[in-house]
């Protein structure tokens, strides 16, 4: 018995301490640096901007924190690119993921270059992009909703109410809709394959996944109606 009334002692000591550290843990998140240290700005874009605005002499003699491992000043660094093998990936399988989307990009080379040798007409010839991170950014550009349908009940009825939505959770439903346009493909067709001709398309503006974003404006148009219960 004293051997429990003393683990239930410790318990509530140790419950007790958690309440006084919480808000210490939400504000600094269990970092290992202190809340003075700076965010190290690792763009090689940044570093000229804050150079010629003077800001850089401010920032020299700060402590600052260590650039993460997924941070590089390399001119092949994309955010939004690794952003995408994130969402690519499944069950932690990270180097298959870039591997994928690494294909996918070959693949985006390889079809407009046989496109722009096909092509006699200068003037299109020059409206022909080859740069596969070009058109994947101008395809996740196309395919960002800017609203959304959200279910909201009113007098025992749910209604479908339009709403806007900010630009992080449209660009995450331009990319997931993307990956899953990739995935709905014949048996005989590799899903790297598939994703660059769904990337292709969106960035001509068109394809399934364009017309899903049009599909779902077109509801939240039909649904303007009830617009009003966002608020109500």
């Amino acid at each position: 018995m004293a051997a429990i009334r003393t683990f239930v002692k410790n318990c509530q000591i140790i419950n007790r301490n958690c309440a006084v550290l919480s808000p210490l843990v939400q504000k600094h998140g269990m970092s290992q640096y202190p809340s003075y240290y700076i965010e190290p700005v690792h763009k090689k874009e940044m570093q000229e901007d804050l150079i010629k605005s003077g800001e850089i002499q401010k920032l020299a003699h700060l402590p600052t924190k260590a650039a993460r491992n997924d941070q590089s000043s390399s001119f092949r660094q994309d955010d939004l690119v690794n952003l995408f093998i994130n969402y690519v990936m499944r069950n932690g399988e990270k180097v298959l993921a870039r591997g994928l989307v690494e294909k996918a990009f070959e693949n985006i080379k390889r079809i407009q270059l046989e496109k722009y040798h096909k092509c006699d007409d200068e003037e299109k010839k020059a409206k022909i992009e080859l740069a596969p991170r070009v058109i994947f950014h101008q395809a996740v550009e196309n395919c960002k909703p800017i609203l959304a349908l959200t279910p909201i009940k009113r007098g025992g009825v749910r209604y479908q109410v339009p709403v806007p939505i900010t630009p992080k959770r449209s660009q995450f439903l331009s990319m997931k809709w993307l990956i899953e346009a990739a995935k709905e493909k014949d048996a005989t067709m590799r899903f790297h394959y598939q994703l660059a001709l769904e990337l292709i398309d969106a960035a001509n503006n068109k394809g399934r996944v364009v017309k899903r974003k049009q599909d779902l404006h077109k509801q939240c148009e039909a649904n303007r109606a009830y617009a009003h219960y966002r608020w109500s």
